[in-house]
C-alpha cells in the first residue's frame, strides 16, 4: 500500500527525469477495458485521466496485470494516491491532455483510494466556442460547452470489423449562435434519453472534430467526459443566452445533417442552374437522377388556398425489428404507429414546400427533413417549440422568413418518374442542402468568366 501521508508531487512536475514519485489525484474519466494483439500474444489496457489539486492533468494507462487488478478499483470521481509508474513522452495522436508526458502502469503499480479532496475539480475544461471550429485545422480535439438542442435515438449497429456498437447523435449550440452535431458512444449513448431532454447545458471534454459530408462533426472520445448541468461560468453564460432569446435565434450549423442519399451521392450529382434543371427533369426516364444547383431560399409555403400548411409531423422513433434505424413512419395524434402497431417514442420531422431562386429562374420543391433543417437553419425540435411557444405560428414564420435570400445554398435534387392518376410526371425533391463552399464556388465562377472572355476574343 502507498503511504497516504507521503509527500505528493504535483502532476505538472512529473517528467521522465523524476524517478521516485507519488501523486494524489481524482479520476475524471475512464475508458473501457480493451484487448490488443502484440506479436504472438495478446494484452489488455485501459486509460484514465488524473487531475490534482493544482490543476495538473495527465493521462495514465494500465496494462495487463495492472488492468486486471485495478479496472474495477479505479472509479470516475474518486481520489487516489498512485506511484511506481513509468513516465514517458505523450503520444499526441491518442492523448488529449496538455501534459507533455503520460504515465504507464504495470504489475508494479501501487494505487490506494484516499479521502475525497473537495479542492480538486470534477473535470478540467479548456473550453472553445463552437464558431471558432469553423476555422480550425482538422482533425482537432476540443472541449465544448453548449445547450443540447436536439437528441436522436440510440442506434445499435455492427461495424465493418464486426464489432457491436451503440451510438446517439446530439446537437449542441452556444452563444455564438452556432451549432454542431456530436456523436456519443457506448454507455454515454445508452443513458436515459430524459437526461438530454429540456435543452440542458452540457460540457463535453475530449470532442474530436472532423470533416464529414462537407461540414464539421464531433465525436466524444472514450477518454472524454460528458457533464450535464455544469456549474462553470461558461455554462451559466450559455444558459442565460438561451433563456434570453437564444432559443428563437437562427443558428448556423457546422454539421451537415443526413449523410445518406444527399451526402453520399451529392458528388455524383450533375451541376446546373434552375433553368437547365427545368429542361433536364423533363427528360428523366425510369432511373432517378441527381442534380446539384446553387440557389437561395425565396419562400416557404405557409398556407394553401387559405388553409395553414403544417410544416412538420410526428414520426415514430422506435427501432425497426432487427434493424438499427428508427421506423420514421407518421404517427397519429395519440402517438400510435400503424406500422409498428404500438405507441412509442416519436419526434418531429420537417416536410416543407420551398421556393428556390437563382439569377435565371425559380422552382417550388418539396424539401424533406434533413435538407429542410439546413435550408431554414432550424431543427425540427426548434420549429415545434416555436410553433407551440408564446408567439405561436407567427413567431415561427417570422424566424423562417429571416432566412429568405440570406445565403447561397448548394442543394442536391432528386428527379424521378412518378405516376399521378395514370399520368407519368417527373417529381423533383430536395434531398440535401448545405452552405456553398465559397472558395470552390468562386473558382468555378472565375473559370466561367475566363471561358466567356476567351469565347469573346
Amino acid at each position: 500500500m502507498v503511504a497516504t501521508e507521503q509527500c505528493c508531487l504535483p502532476i505538472s512536475e512529473l517528467s521522465a527525469y523524476v524517478q521516485r514519485w507519488t501523486i494524489r489525484a481524482r479520476v475524471t474519466s475512464k475508458s473501457v477495458l480493451r484487448t490488443f494483439s502484440k506479436g504472438a500474444g495478446n494484452g489488455k489496457v485501459f486509460h484514465v485521466h488524473l487531475l490534482d489539486v493544482h490543476g495538473g492533468e495527465i493521462r495514465a494507462s494500465f496494462f495487463n496485470e495492472a488492468a486486471d487488478k485495478l479496472f474495477e478499483t479505479l472509479q470516475v470521481g474518486k481520489c487516489y494516491s498512485l506511484s511506481r509508474g513509468s513516465v514517458r513522452i505523450a503520444n499526441r495522436q491518442f492523448n488529449p491532455c496538455n501534459h507533455r508526458y503520460e504515465i504507464s502502469f504495470d504489475k508494479m503499480a501501487e494505487v490506494e483510494q484516499v479521502a475525497d479532496d473537495g479542492a480538486i475539480d470534477a473535470v478540467k475544461l479548456n473550453l472553445t466556442d463552437i464558431r471558432s471550429l469553423q476555422s480550425r485545422t482538422l482533425p482537432c480535439n476540443v472541449d465544448l460547452c453548449g445547450i443540447v438542442t436536439a437528441s436522436g435515438p440510440v442506434v445499435a449497429f455492427t461495424s465493418r470489423e464486426g464489432k457491436e456498437l451503440v451510438k446517439r447523435e446530439i446537437t449542441i449550440a452556444d452563444d455564438t449562435a452556432t451549432s454542431i452535431g456530436v456523436t456519443l458512444w457506448g454507455e454515454r449513448a445508452k443513458q436515459e434519453g430524459s437526461t438530454l431532454e429540456g435543452h440542458p447545458v452540457a460540457c463535453l471534454k475530449g470532442v474530436v472534430v472532423k470533416e464529414w459530408n462537407g461540414g464539421r462533426s464531433g465525436s466524444l472520445s472514450e477518454s472524454g467526459a460528458l457533464v450535464l448541468k455544469p456549474t462553470v461560468a461558461e455554462a451559466q453564460r450559455v444558459q442565460q443566452w438561451w433563456a434570453q432569446g437564444g432559443e428563437a435565434q437562427t443558428l448556423t450549423p457546422l454539421s451537415v445533417a443526413g449523410g445518406g442519399v444527399g451526402g453520399a451521392r451529392a458528388a455524383n450529382a450533375k451541376p446546373m442552374d434552375l433553368t437547365e434543371l427545368r429542361s433536364a427533369s423533363e427528360q428523366v426516364l425510369h432511373q432517378p437522377e441527381l442534380f446539384s444547383v446553387v440557389c437561395r431560399l425565396a419562400l416557404v409555403q405557409f398556407s394553401k388556398k387559405g388553409e395553414t400548411q403544417p410544416l412538420f409531423y410526428e414520426a415514430c422513433q422506435e427501432l425497426r425489428e432487427g434493424k438499427s434505424l428508427p421506423c420514421n413512419r407518421r404517427v397519429d395524434s395519440s402517438g400510435f404507429c400503424p406500422s409498428c402497431n404500438r405507441a412509442g417514442k416519436s419526434a418531429p420531422r420537417l416536410n416543407l414546400r420551398c421556393r428556390f431562386a437563382d439569377c435565371g429562374d425559380v422552382a417550388w420543391l418539396t424539401t424533406f427533413h434533413e435538407a429542410a433543417q439546413q435550408v431554414i437553419g432550424l431543427t425540427a425540435e426548434q420549429v415545434q417549440a416555436l410553433e407551440r411557444g408564446e408567439g405561436g405560428r407567427e413567431t415561427l414564420e417570422a424566424a423562417i422568413m429571416m432566412r429568405y435570400f440570406s445565403q447561397p445554398l448548394q442543394v442536391t435534387l432528386r428527379a424521378k418518374l412518378d405516376t399521378y392518376n395514370g399520368e407519368a410526371r417527373t417529381n423533383v425533391s430536395c434531398i440535401d442542402a448545405r452552405p456553398v463552399p465559397r472558395g470552390e464556388r468562386g473558382r468555378a465562377m472565375l473559370r466561367e468568366v475566363r471561358e466567356m472572355l476567351a469565347e469573346g476574343c
